[in-house]
C-alpha cells in the first residue's frame, strides 16, 4: 500500500509539465484561467487595502511605461489593467489574468523610464512565465507528498514526529525556496529582452540594481532566500546584455522610442 501511494504521486508529476520561456521544464497543475480568477480576487483585495494614486502626472508616467511593455506581449495575453498604489515599500507587482500593479516608492529606486522598465518588465515577465501556476502547484504537491510520508510513518510516533519536522525544512529550503530564486533569475532575463523589445534602454536594468542595493541594505545570505543577491542578479543580467542590447538597438531601428518622461 505505501508503494501504490507513493508512485500514485510521483506519477501525477509526470503529466503536468510545461515549458519555460527560456526553455525550462515546469511543473504545473492549476488550469491558467484558475489562475486567472485568483489573480484578479487578488488584484481586487489589494485595491481595498491599499490607497490608489490620484497623482494625474504619476499615473500617466507609470501607465506610459508600463502600457509600452504590455504591446510587446504576445497575442492572446487579453487586456492589462495597471493601477498605481500610495505605498512607500519599493515594490511592484503582476498577477494572472493582466493585473499590474506599482508602489509609489519604487519611484524612488526606479529613478529613470528604463529603470521602472525594468521593474515592470521583471513582473511581467513571472506572469508570461507563468510562475504563479508552477509556485501553487509546487505547494500543492509538496503538501501531497508530505500527507503521503504522514500515512507511512506514523506521525503520532516520536520518530515520525522527527522525520515530519526534517521533512518540512526540506521542502522549504530544498524544493520550495531554490525555485523561486530560479524564478526570479528566469524573470530577470525574460524581463531584459522585454523592455529591450519595447525600445528601453536595457543597461539600466544593472543600474536599477545598484539602486536596491543603496536602498535596501544588508541582505540574508543567497542560500536562505527567496531572492538570488543582488551581485548575482547583475552578474546574470551583464551576461546577457549583449543580446538585450541587439534588441534595443533594432526596436530603436523601428521607431519605438518610449518618452514617459521622468
Amino acid at each position: 500500500m505505501k508503494r501504490i501511494l507513493l508512485i500514485a504521486f510521483f506519477a501525477s508529476g509526470l503529466s503536468a509539465c510545461a515549458t519555460s520561456p527560456l526553455g525550462r521544464t515546469q511543473f504545473m497543475i492549476m488550469p491558467e484561467d484558475q489562475m486567472a480568477v485568483m489573480g484578479a480576487q487578488a488584484f481586487v483585495n489589494m485595491k481595498q487595502k491599499l490607497p490608489v494614486d490620484q497623482n494625474p502626472r504619476t499615473n500617466q508616467y507609470v501607465v506610459c511605461v508600463a502600457g509600452s511593455i504590455v504591446k510587446e506581449v504576445r497575442e492572446g495575453e487579453g487586456e492589462w489593467e495597471i493601477t498605481v498604489f500610495q505605498d512607500d515599500s519599493p515594490n511592484a507587482f503582476a498577477l494572472p489574468g493582466g493585473k499590474i500593479g506599482v508602489h509609489t516608492g519604487i519611484l524612488r529606486v526606479a529613478r529613470n523610464q528604463d529603470q521602472l522598465a525594468a521593474v515592470i518588465a521583471h513582473e511581467i515577465a513571472h506572469v508570461l512565465s507563468r510562475h504563479s501556476n508552477e509556485r501553487a502547484s509546487q505547494q500543492v504537491a509538496v503538501q501531497q507528498g508530505l500527507n503521503v510520508i504522514q500515512a507511512i510513518t506514523n506521525p503520532t510516533s516520536q520518530t515520525g514526529q522527527v522525520m515530519m519536522g526534517v521533512l518540512g525544512l526540506g521542502a522549504e529550503y530544498g524544493v520550495l525556496m531554490p525555485y523561486s530564486r530560479l524564478q526570479e533569475s528566469e524573470a530577470d532575463l525574460v524581463g531584459l529582452e522585454l523592455m529591450a523589445r519595447a525600445g528601453f534602454n536595457p543597461q539600466e536594468s544593472i543600474d536599477l540594481w545598484i539602486n536596491m542595493e543603496q536602498a535596501g541594505g544588508g541582505q540574508p545570505i543567497e542560500f536562505l532566500s527567496t531572492h538570488p543577491s543582488h551581485a548575482t542578479r547583475m552578474q546574470d543580467l551583464k551576461q546577457n546584455m549583449p543580446k538585450a542590447i541587439e534588441i534595443y538597438r533594432s526596436a530603436q531601428a523601428t521607431g519605438k522610442n518610449p518618452r514617459c518622461g521622468r
